[in-house]
């Protein structure tokens, strides 16, 4: 019975530190209500104009990977249904040659035989093609978590960036540390480089069973004579993200300074609007 308390105590302060790390990131808890810095001028609030605007199109960018996560999923159903038809495809074979055994015509046996070793090369393909997209759904996973950390951690400098402007114009909000706000928007973007990190880990995966497919695709492709190509998510494109070796192009989240007097020092400058869009040379997804 001690056990059971002592367990059920673990499992409380798991719960009440945030969980184990695995789940989703929940929203921020500091906010700063936009009515506090509505009245000092725009000229002012550049640097508050662009941190919402690079949080919107995180925001964006969020949506994306999960509706890729869905399309990931019918990818995968048919991969699997295809292997089920390539197998299908043996037994066919294999009955096939018992029939031409039986006929004793060596023209028929040889052209069964040959039927077969192609349907098992056809089998052994449609399965390494299932890995890959196991694989790459792996990767859309652990990529859609990045961006959810993205979006929070550009949603933590909108807000430091609103708590710059009032500290900088005298705007001193009752039961608010504005001191708070960079320790926030630090703390998210210590979040989001360990999900980059995770999503890169499961892309090289996805690479290396990518290729493992190819080689496999390639010999049945050659014993069958079979023309045309298979749909590859990951295939690289002109002008796409998928060009050349790969990698999520999100520099390093950078160290957010304490309060100063001038606004434009909690200014950001990541390598796109949301920090998440792969420039040329990545392998993001599609």
């Amino acid at each position: 019975m001690r056990g059971l308390w002592q367990l059920v105590c673990v499992t409380l302060f798991v719960v009440a530190c945030g969980g184990s790390g695995d789940g989703p990131p929940g929203p921020l808890a500091k906010h700063i209500d936009d009515m506090h810095i509505a009245r000092i001028p725009l000229d002012q609030q550049g640097s508050v104009v662009e941190a919402q605007n690079k949080w919107s199109i995180s925001k964006m960018e969020a949506a994306n990977a999960e509706a890729q996560v869905q399309e990931a999923d019918s990818q995968l159903h048919q991969a699997k249904n295809d292997h089920k038809a390539s197998k299908l495809a043996i037994d066919s074979a294999i009955a096939a040659k018992k029939s031409a055994e039986q006929s004793s015509d060596m023209n028929r046996i040889n052209t069964a035989q040959n039927d077969l070793r192609n349907a098992e090369a056809s089998e052994k393909a449609a399965k390494q093609r299932v890995k890959y997209f196991e694989a790459y759904q792996r990767y859309l996973k652990k990529y859609q978590r990045y961006t959810q950390e993205n979006m929070y951690w550009h949603e933590a400098k909108y807000e430091a960036a609103k708590a710059q402007i009032a500290k900088s114009n005298s705007i001193a909000p009752k039961g608010i540390n504005l001191d708070d706000f960079p320790k926030q928007a630090e703390q998210r973007g210590k979040r989001t480089e360990g999900a980059k990190q995770k999503a890169e880990g499961e892309k090289q995966k996805a690479v290396s069973a990518r290729q493992d497919w190819l080689s496999q695709q390639a010999t049945a492709d050659k014993a069958t004579g079979r023309t045309g190509t298979l749909y590859d998510p990951m295939a690289p494109k002109e002008g796409g993200p998928t060009m050349n070796k790969g990698g999520i192009a999100q520099e390093k989240p950078e160290q957010i300074k304490p309060m100063e007097s001038n606004p434009g020092n909690m200014n950001s400058t990541p390598t796109t609007g949301g920090g998440d869009k792969p420039a040329e040379g990545s392998a993001a997804p599609q």
